[in-house]
């Protein structure tokens, strides 16, 4: 029998103290991943399994992936997974997960084939990326998971974060991401202040996505081969700096009326999904995707 306090289970306590959860995982070199299809999604990307904790009834529907795990694998009681995890984990499995060593930011510029397994497709290792959101300081795990699915269902190739974005990894933007943060490349700048300097050096276009409604309208932009859309952090956007060092700023035109209501922006998320979306104008590689 299983309780709270056993060490075997350590990976899982206290999943909602988020200060103390970062500084852990950190340290430990693990990330949690919750529910079946995202664990599923997470093994198939190629992240080692610690270990498995799970209530009785989903032993069954995750019986391929237990296989092999042997005494790693925890079967408890609904009680008990609420305590150990301090909520009630709805979708009845947690999956206590490896991580990996992020690549530098020049790989997934270039396209490496070193980019996380999942990320490029299998016919086509190694294509180098024609589309990149690059987020600076969103802090929010949440926002940073939905960006991530947003991202990967539209067809971007690539995120680059700022050295104090919220962890992709972090157990809510995983769930928020529906493991999403498994399916595309992603790298962290070691160097906020000269960090869009590289993306540039590689031939980027940035483009700085900001409320001004005198900005260039993203469906309207004039977009080279190879762009990078800036995006800001929750409350204040993107810094001065990257305002004034982007190719070009843009915006999502608002409506009159809703801005003469005061109504003047979108939250990061919704912007996010509306700016990927006319990223992608021009481009082929949402088809190229579901191509064998």
């Amino acid at each position: 029998m299983f309780n709270a306090s056993d060490p075997r289970l350590a990976d899982y306590a206290n999943l909602r103290d988020v200060e103390l959860r970062k500084s852990m995982e950190a340290e430990h070199g693990l990330f949690i991943a919750e529910g079946e299809k995202v664990i599923r999604r997470a093994v198939a990307a190629g992240y080692p399994v610690r270990s498995v904790l799970l209530t009785r009834r989903w032993a069954d529907p995750l019986a391929d992936l237990l296989d092999g795990l042997g005494d790693r694998v925890y079967v408890v009681d609904d009680d008990v997974m609420e305590g150990i995890a301090g909520f009630p984990v709805h979708r009845g499995a947690l999956a206590a997960m490896e991580r990996r060593e992020l690549p530098p930011v020049d790989e997934v510029l270039r396209g490496a084939p070193h980019a996380p397994a999942g990320a490029v497709d299998e016919g086509r290792p190694g294509r180098p990326p024609r589309r990149l959101l690059v987020l600076e300081d969103l802090v929010d795990h949440g926002n940073v998971g939905a960006i991530f699915r947003c991202a990967a269902a539209l067809g971007v190739d690539g995120i680059v974060l700022s050295p104090r974005c919220a962890d992709p990894l972090y157990r809510r933007s995983v769930k928020v991401s529906m493991g999403a943060v498994f399916a595309i490349p992603y790298a962290r700048m070691g160097n906020w202040y000269d960090g869009l300097e590289e993306i540039r050096a590689a031939g980027f276009q940035t483009l700085a996505l900001t409320p001004d409604q005198s900005a260039t309208p993203m469906d309207t932009v004039e977009m080279r081969e190879r762009v990078a859309l800036l995006l800001g952090s929750e409350g204040d956007g993107l810094s001065s700096r990257w305002l004034r060092e982007a190719d070009e700023q843009v915006c999502i035109p608002m409506s009159p009326t809703a801005m003469a209501s005061g109504v003047d922006s979108l939250n990061v998320v919704a912007a996010a999904a509306i700016a990927c979306h006319g990223l992608m104008r021009g481009t082929s590689a949402p088809q190229d995707r579901r191509q064998p």
